[in-house]
């Protein structure tokens, strides 16, 4: 499987602090059957002021710590981006790492708070779109107003916007309302990607695997596949050949 959406590098953001507890995540995701992982610190200036340069500064010594340890993840760099006018200026100045391209489309992993919408998102989206830049939706699932009311999403997918669900919240362990938004949005079809939304050992692991079995059981395991695997292998630009399995 391919987790697109994780906090897996120590120290740049809420996710772990050191680095031994990020290479217990990495073993963790490869145990779990993760073959690939996108690390997507929070872009949220203000709050996590990173930026291209410096996650990959943190993402080199990631990659070095998990040679050492031959624990064989295959770490690759994004980000999950807060919607703000700061953050479209850093995107102007290409500062920001996309999660994909697909088709032609660089694939941003746009994040909301997850108690509303603010004013001007949908601009933002308009924006985006006007420089050839696809949104994909962070764990909209997990979002208050969303949850009280799922029309409201509709301009996003109206717009052009992908949805990413988190893995959790299908198996019921964000609460009652995540999961049965999220499930309603995969009943509708209108899921792109399911990821971990990795930060931590515990209450935020770098599992996958429950969701695709829930998913399995319910819609059958080639929609767990073209969510876990399928759709990320192609935004990635993956091949059969680069070691992922159909």
């Amino acid at each position: 499987m391919i987790d697109l959406h994780c906090h897996l590098l120590p120290g740049i953001d809420d996710g772990p602090a050191t680095l031994a507890e990020s290479v217990a995540l990495a073993r963790m995701a490869v145990a779990d059957g993760i073959t690939t992982s996108v690390v997507t610190p929070h872009i949220h200036p203000g709050r996590f002021n990173n930026h291209t340069e410096k996650i990959e500064v943190y993402l080199r010594a990631f990659r070095m710590a998990l040679a050492q340890q031959a624990i064989e993840l295959d770490v690759r760099m994004g980000a999950e981006v807060r919607v703000s006018m700061e953050s479209l200026e850093l995107l102007v100045h290409e500062q920001v790492p996309f999660v994909g391209l697909h088709r032609g489309w660089r694939v941003l992993l746009l994040e909301l708070p997850h108690s509303g919408v603010p004013v001007g998102s949908l601009q933002m989206v308009d924006k985006l779109l006007r420089m050839q830049i696809r949104p994909l939706i962070a764990h909209p699932e997990r979002n208050k107003l969303f949850m009280d009311h799922p029309q409201r999403l509709e301009p996003f997918l109206a717009a052009g916007c992908w949805l990413q669900l988190t893995a959790g919240s299908i198996t019921g362990d964000f609460g009652k309302a995540a999961q049965k938004l999220a499930l309603q949005l995969l009943e509708d079809d209108s899921v792109r990607v399911v990821a971990s939304d990795a930060h931590n050992l515990t209450s935020r692991p770098p599992v996958l695997s429950r969701a695709h079995a829930f998913i399995s059981q319910r819609w059958g395991a080639d929609l767990a596949n073209d969510l876990m695997l399928r759709n990320p292998r192609l935004m990635l630009g993956m091949t059969q050949q680069s070691g992922v399995p159909a």
